[in-house]
C-alpha cells in the first residue's frame, strides 16, 4: 500500500482512508522521540483517530513534532487528545536502553503506548512491530506522511520534555530541561564538569 505522494506536503489521511476504506476502524500511528538523546528515557506516542477524513482540517497544524515549535507542539498536543478516539504515551528508560539497546528499548516504549488502545492495524515512523500480532505499515518519514503518525510524535515529544524538565530538578546542573537531554555544546560542557548521572545512558558513544 504506497500511494504517492509529495513528501514536502503536510501529513494527510491518505492512508488512514485506504484503510477504513478496507474495514480497519482502530488505526494507531506509532511514533517516537528522545532516540537519539545522550539522557534520559526514549519515548513513543500511539493515537488512534476516528473514522472522520475532516479532521485534517481540525489538525491542520500538526506535523512532524521536529518541524514545530516547542509553543506549537504545546498548543496542538491537548487538541490531539481531544480529538483522538484512544491515545497513550509510553516511556523506556536510560537503564533499559543500556540494558536492551535503543531499538529494543524504543520498541518497549511503543508496546507500552499501544497497552490498552485495542487497535486493529499500525501504521509506524518506519518502526516494524513483527511481535505485534496486527498487520501494520512501517513508512519511511511516517511522521511526515501520515497524520495519524505526526500526532503521535508530537505526544511522544511533549509527553518526554515534560518529563525532562522533572528530572531537571531532580538532576540540577546539566541544563536538561534546555537540551532535554540531547547532545548540545551546553550539555557536554556539564558533562565535563559533573561526568554522569543516572539518567544518562552510558552505552552511548560520548561514555566510550
Amino acid at each position: 500500500m504506497t500511494p504517492s505522494r509529495n513528501l514536502h506536503t503536510l501529513p494527510t489521511l491518505e492512508f488512514e482512508r485506504i484503510l477504513w476504506k478496507n474495514g480497519f476502524t482502530r488505526i494507531a500511528g506509532v511514533d517516537e522521540a528522545g532516540r537519539g538523546a545522550w539522557a534520559g528515557p526514549v519515548a513513543a506516542g500511539a493515537v488512534i483517530l476516528p473514522v472522520n477524513p475532516k479532521l485534517v482540517q481540525t489538525l491542520n497544524r500538526v506535523r512532524d513534532s521536529k518541524q514545530m515549535t516547542p509553543l506549537a507542539r504545546e498548543t496542538w498536543a491537548p487538541r490531539i487528545k481531544e480529538c483522538a478516539a484512544a491515545w497513550g504515551v509510553g516511556f523506556a528508560s536510560a537503564q533499559e536502553i543500556d540494558t536492551l539497546g535503543i531499538v529494543a528499548a524504543t520498541k518497549l516504549a511503543a508496546l507500552r503506548a499501544l497497552k490498552n488502545l485495542l487497535p486493529d492495524y499500525l501504521i509506524t515512523d518506519y518502526l516494524v512491530f513483527p511481535e505485534i500480532d496486527l498487520p501494520q505499515t512501517a513508512l519511511v518519514k511516517g511522521d511526515q506522511r501520515s497524520l495519524s503518525v505526526a500526532a503521535a510524535s508530537v505526544l511522544a515529544k511533549t509527553a518526554r520534555d515534560a518529563l525532562m524538565r522533572q528530572l531537571d530538578r531532580q538532576y540540577p546542573g546539566y541544563g536538561f530541561h534546555r537540551h532535554k537531554g540531547y547532545g548540545t555544546s551546553l550539555h557536554k560542557e556539564a558533562l565535563g564538569k559533573l561526568k554522569g548521572c543516572e539518567i544518562h545512558r552510558k552505552s552511548f558513544s560520548i561514555f566510550s
